[in-house]
């Protein structure tokens, strides 16, 4: 294992985590509103797939989706500021977290119905068929959409088409509240895809450079015509479903062994043994902390939404 790579993994693990915190700080402090869904504790499933994604390729979300617009390159104050209903948002303040976009860096959104963005992928990767961009379409979803039926009708497609998408399935353990595996006959979810001719493969979700590499196989398959892959992260969510959750459906002892594997924790611990110098790790979290306290004052610092601009970018 490469302790440069794991490095770079390492700091953008944090930065994500550390601007889930602060979007958790200002919706506390009413900079924030409405309803958010924090990635806490999935990190490494976003680092690894898009290290492996050529810039082209779009990747559609589900609620859960700040992680993915920073992998993708979003920069903190811009997504800080959508949050905050700021001008200086990803979409100009006006999607906040339900319908947080951030197209430019190739994120192409957040849906609250659940599951949908699953067809919206496939959709793009038949686009990509046609139009010879070479492109393929990323697409991440939870345990719990895997049970939409619109999934599976997209699945149909895009096996029987060999289209180039590659769907990515984050069993962060809970379904909203319930347990998955109260859910399903079988929790192994990577096996969805074999009645369409998708073959599917697990992943440790905390891992990022296993992410990667399984990642990495899946993209270069579909872009060399081969037909779309299931790749199911298994990971934990160690915040609450959404702001405010009272999370009675687990107990602290859960949560505990959960935040002594996740991903954080473990990748630090693997960058020492790896030989990586303490000091280089420390500089790395600082450089990261500045970083986002920079951001939460140059978002803040950003004028309101201007309410004049709300018919923007609406279709019916």
């Amino acid at each position: 294992m490469d302790g440069t790579r794991l490095l770079g993994f390492y700091e953008q693990m944090l930065r994500i985590r550390g601007t889930e915190e602060a979007i958790e700080d200002l919706r506390e402090d009413g900079q924030v509103v409405g309803s958010v869904h924090l990635s806490c504790g999935q990190e490494a499933v976003p680092v690894g797939v898009v290290a492996e994604r050529s810039p082209q390729d779009p990747v559609f979300g589900n609620y859960r989706g700040h992680g993915w617009a920073l992998a993708c390159g979003a920069p903190p104050e811009n997504v800080l500021a959508e949050l905050a209903a700021r001008a200086l948002g990803v979409s100009g303040g006006r999607g906040g977290s339900a319908f947080f976009s951030a197209p430019e860096w190739g994120f192409y959104g957040e849906n609250a119905i659940i599951g949908a963005q699953v067809p919206m992928a496939v959709g793009a990767a038949l686009a990509a068929r046609y139009d010879d961009s070479d492109r393929v379409a990323i697409t991440v979803f939870g345990d719990g959409a895997a049970n939409q039926g619109a999934v599976s009708e997209a699945f149909n497609m895009a096996g029987a088409w060999k289209l180039p998408v590659v769907f990515i399935l984050e069993n962060n353990v809970y379904s909203e509240l319930t347990p998955i595996a109260d859910m399903v006959s079988d929790p192994d979810l990577s096996r969805r895809g074999e009645p369409f001719g998708i073959p599917g493969l697990r992943v440790d979700g905390n891992d990022p450079e296993a992410v990667a590499d399984a990642a990495g196989a899946a993209i270069r398959k579909a872009r060399a015509g081969e037909g779309p892959t299931l790749i199911q992260a298994d990971t934990y969510r160690i915040a609450g479903h959404y702001i405010g959750d009272a999370e009675t459906y687990r107990d602290e002892a859960e949560l505990e062994a959960a935040r002594r594997a996740e991903p954080l924790v473990v990748a630090r611990a693997r960058l020492l043994e790896l030989g990586v110098p303490a000091a280089d790790v420390e500089t790395t979290e600082r450089r990261v902390e500045e970083e986002l306290k920079t951001a939460v004052a140059t978002a803040l610092a950003s004028p309101p939404s201007d309410p004049e601009k709300i018919r923007e970018h609406l279709y019916a």
